[in-house]
């Protein structure tokens, strides 16, 4: 055999090996079915406060995924959600924005809802929706809102001989945190006057402490009258008696009483036997 002859040979023999080695797995044999794409169903959540001041605005976050616009977990379309409020009274109630897109997967959209003067319950719905390529599922989402009278904190802040640039302060109640508050720029020598609003379906019967510490400004600030901490102590009055069941309960012992009381009386009257 020629060594042109020899060289043609192995050509040969190695086009039919790489044949062999794409048949067995190099690329998809004929006949053998893809793994199909899975998707899961539209999921999502609404955070944020249950209970919000009158006249007040708050922020709520919402987030989505599953559906078409998800396969195998990885986000390939899009994810878009609409709000609407729905309640007795939405004077001076409204949310903004009321629809928008969740551009990436995990991190919640925001809105802020805005309430108006009028104690109520509210229901705040958004619906998601999860399209891909024509295709779209939807969830509705719901959660319900109490706009409530508030209790409310005020202090005067006092600047020292400096300016006090903005900072925050925790606000306790009963030495736990419900809430903070930012405070501006004070110009040295200047007053503020800190308000704090805290939403409540209600607090126990007895006495309770708000508390304010400016402990961590070192100095530069204080309340009104030099002292770095403030408190405020209230107190919430228990529910009225229930007069209704005190009378029924007088009926009750008084038709007892009338009952003893004719017992005996018969007893008396009743002639003895000879």
């Amino acid at each position: 055999m020629t060594r042109a002859a020899r060289v043609a040979a192995v050509v040969v023999a190695l086009a039919a090996v790489a044949l062999l080695v794409v048949g067995a797995g190099g690329l998809p044999v004929a006949g053998a079915a893809p793994t199909p794409a899975t998707s899961t169903p539209v999921t999502g959540n609404i955070s944020g406060p249950r209970y919000v001041s009158l006249n007040a605005t708050a922020t709520y976050w919402i987030n989505g995924s599953g559906g078409p616009a998800y396969i195998d977990g990885d986000q390939v379309g899009n994810i878009t959600w609409k709000a609407t409020l729905t309640g007795a009274n939405l004077t001076g109630v409204s949310i903004s924005p009321n629809a928008s897109q969740i551009a990436t997967a995990g991190v919640p959209s925001e809105t802020n809802l805005t309430v108006g003067n009028v104690s109520e319950t509210i229901t705040l719905t958004v619906e998601i929706n999860s399209t891909y390529m024509g295709t779209s599922a939807t969830t509705n989402l719901t959660k319900q809102i109490s706009i409530v009278v508030p209790y409310v904190v005020r202090a005067e802040l006092v600047a020292g001989a400096e300016r006090v640039l903005p900072f925050t302060v925790a606000v306790l109640l009963d030495g736990s945190v419900v809430g903070n508050v930012s405070i501006p720029s004070i110009a040295a020598m200047a007053t503020y006057n800190l308000t704090f609003r805290y939403p409540s379906a209600g607090l126990s019967s007895g006495s309770h402490t708000f508390s304010i510490s400016l402990a961590g400004e070192h100095g530069l600030v204080a309340f009104a009258g030099g002292a770095s901490t403030y408190s405020q102590t209230f107190y919430v009055a228990g529910p009225p008696p229930d007069y209704g069941l005190w009378a029924i309960v007088g009926v009750i012992v008084f038709l007892g009483i009338l009952f003893i009381f004719g017992s005996r009386v018969a007893a008396r009257r009743r002639p003895q036997s000879k």
